[in-house]
């Protein structure tokens, strides 16, 4: 898939939670095909201590308003300086890049998508197009509590939504593995995001559930390009670059111990 270097135009700014900013950027031109789990490298302007561009998951594309949405957690300086952004400013974006999630298998195929914190963002896409394709999506998403969890009017919008907190403040109490929907229902495939720990449970869970699971690594990412080799994680071939091979694996390719 061919890459782009763009200055794209900020549209709106949204802060659903006071760790999060929502981008919607756009550009005069149509903006390039992307795939659902496919990531962008941005250029952090004015932050004199942040040098290399900020790998960021595509949390959805609007075709019929030309927008691209990047969801954004405050972690460090480069994070903060996102955003600031106004509407307007123009952000230098790196994209589409890695390898996305799997397309659709058969119509009507029952896919579990389970997102924890800021991998809920990239789950928004893929539940979208996995609905427009004929599958069946249904999120699982978890958080440590109610005020965690991001854009579940969208979620909702698109297939069922079930959740988990840590302290019980919305959906069941507990982790996304101890879900109760996990012992009713059966999936013909999984895919997950989130914290490592969470993906290791979930994909433990789909190898004894005999479910083909993929999972989107977030291992940091400078070039986004495999040059660099920043994200290089073990797998049964052998070390890959996350940026480039993945961000999204089929489990039984890592070392997990699962």
């Amino acid at each position: 898939m061919k890459k782009y270097i763009k200055d794209l135009i900020v549209k709106e700014v949204e802060f659903p939670h006071e760790l999060y900013v929502l981008l919607k950027l756009t550009d005069k031109e149509p903006l390039p095909d992307t795939r659902p789990g496919q990531f962008v490298e941005v250029k952090v302007e004015g932050s004199p201590k942040t040098f290399l561009r900020r790998p960021i998951s595509i949390n959805y594309v609007d075709r019929e308003k030309n927008e691209l949405w990047l969801l954004i957690k405050k972690v460090g300086e480069g994070t903060h300086r996102l955003a600031e952004l106004k509407v307007n400013d123009r952000l230098n974006v790196v994209f589409p890049l890695g390898n996305g999630f799997s397309p659709v298998q058969k119509k009507g195929e029952k896919v579990l998508l389970v997102g924890g914190g800021v991998g809920m963002a990239p789950l928004l896409d893929y539940g979208k197009y996995l609905k427009d394709n004929g599958a069946e999506p249904v999120f699982l998403l978890g958080a440590r509590s109610k005020s965690d969890l991001l854009e579940q009017d969208l979620f909702a919008a698109i297939a069922p939504v079930h959740v988990t907190t840590e302290d019980g403040s919305e959906g069941e109490r507990g982790f996304v593995t101890q879900h109760s929907l996990l012992n009713k229902e059966s999936f013909d495939r999984i895919s997950v995001c989130g914290p490592k720990p969470m993906m290791v449970s979930v994909a433990r869970y789909a190898k004894k559930a005999n479910t083909p699971c993929e999972v989107s690594l977030e291992n940091m990412m400078a070039c986004g390009l495999g040059a660099c080799l920043c994200c290089v994680e073990k797998t049964v071939k052998g070390n890959v670059c996350v940026c480039k091979e993945g961000p999204v694996f089929d489990m039984n390719d890592l070392t997990w111990e699962i």
